[in-house]
């Protein structure tokens, strides 16, 4: 099974179209399946005088809001209408991920979006899942910063919103949804988790890969990875552990100013990576050991064959060893023939065939 790979361009357009239509090309050029972007109307995302994360304080202006910082950041409804056209054009899938329930009904109902992915920081805001349920016909649920009962309620918001398009949650809807049948079948057919580390850039340390394992055990769901670490190595790495969707943050140039430019890979390295997924997937295989079609034509030279140590005569026991090639007995046969005497004339290295 192919990898769906991710091309994430956020809002590493720094609020240009014509940055943000680059963008779509060098996704295209990399051969990533999608390129993802941010849709968000900064008066309903944050509060005006929240503050910046850590990593935004030191990749922007200091003095500035968050507010502010976003604002710049956000892609108007005609940027939109073009980015999407040029994606189209260019055969690769536009993806954005809303932050507020008219961006995703900006997304679905005007643009005919199906699928949507959900950011880590969204997935408490369960009446913003539940939008998200009843708008998608995928969802892509991001989950840093999590628990696996986080997970597991916002599961429960997902699977109500699938099963369930117009009744109102009562207390126990949703744990009631996740636990039933028709529940348990829309999330496996419509829902994909994406384990993440949720800073810029993620320590290696912190990256946990093995999480995925647990995620799947316990959730029986597809689970892919959204990856924040520098370098292309640790998605390469989730590829080989069974991840089927990489995410990874992408700009034109790590010198641009904005928040997520520095952790973001440059158009070389996304190639780079996307060809060594690519790579993992084939090697990877189908798990059955035998020797394959290359293989085959190397064994009679790699192995070997019982061989006459030294010249004999007829009536002397033979003298045995194992040497290239193996086209002869296998030296498995050792034992049955260490005790034979020739019967004719051996020469040194002369190959046993009984």
């Amino acid at each position: 099974m192919s990898t769906f790979i991710i091309a994430e361009a956020g809002v590493n357009h720094n609020g240009s179209l014509e940055l943000a239509k680059q963008l779509i090309d060098a996704a295209v050029d990399a051969g990533a399946d999608a390129v993802k972007f941010q849709t968000f109307r900064a008066e309903q995302l944050v509060a005006r005088h929240a503050p910046k994360a850590e990593y935004q304080t030191r990749t922007t202006d200091a003095k500035e809001s968050q507010f502010e910082m976003i604002r710049k950041l956000e892609l108007t409804d005609a940027d939109h209408v073009v980015l999407i056209a040029h994606a189209k054009a260019r055969g690769i899938e536009f993806l954005s991920t809303p932050f507020d329930t008219a961006s995703l009904h900006l997304l679905t109902n005007r643009f005919g979006l199906t699928t949507i992915k959900v950011s880590s920081g969204d997935i408490t805001n369960a009446p913003f899942l539940l939008d998200i349920a009843r708008a998608a016909q995928r969802v892509i649920l991001s989950t840093g910063m999590s628990t696996l009962a986080e997970i597991e309620a916002a599961l429960g918001v997902l699977a109500f919103g699938f099963i369930e398009p117009n009744a109102t949650p009562a207390r126990n809807s949703f744990e009631e949804a996740y636990s039933s049948d028709a529940g348990q079948r829309a999330l496996r057919d419509r829902a994909v988790l994406l384990h993440c580390t949720t800073e810029y850039p993620a320590p290696i340390c912190e990256v946990n890969l093995r999480a995925m394992d647990t995620m799947s055990t316990a959730f029986g769901l597809p689970v892919g990875y959204s990856d924040h670490t520098q370098g292309i190595h640790i998605s390469v790495a989730a590829v080989a552990r069974g991840a089927t969707v990489i995410e990874k943050h992408f700009t034109l140039d790590r010198g641009l100013p904005g928040p997520d430019h520095k952790a973001s890979l440059e158009p070389s390295e996304l190639n780079a990576m996307v060809s060594a997924i690519r790579d993992v997937e084939q090697a990877l295989g189908d798990g059955i050991k035998r020797p394959t079609v290359t293989e085959a034509k190397n064994r009679s030279v790699a192995r070997k064959s019982l061989v006459i140590e030294r010249d004999l005569v007829p009536g002397e026991k033979l003298v045995l060893s194992c040497k290239r090639p193996g086209t002869g007995l296998s030296p498995f046969e050792y034992w049955r023939m260490a005790d034979r005497v020739a019967t004719r004339n051996y020469a040194a290295d002369e190959v046993l065939d009984e």
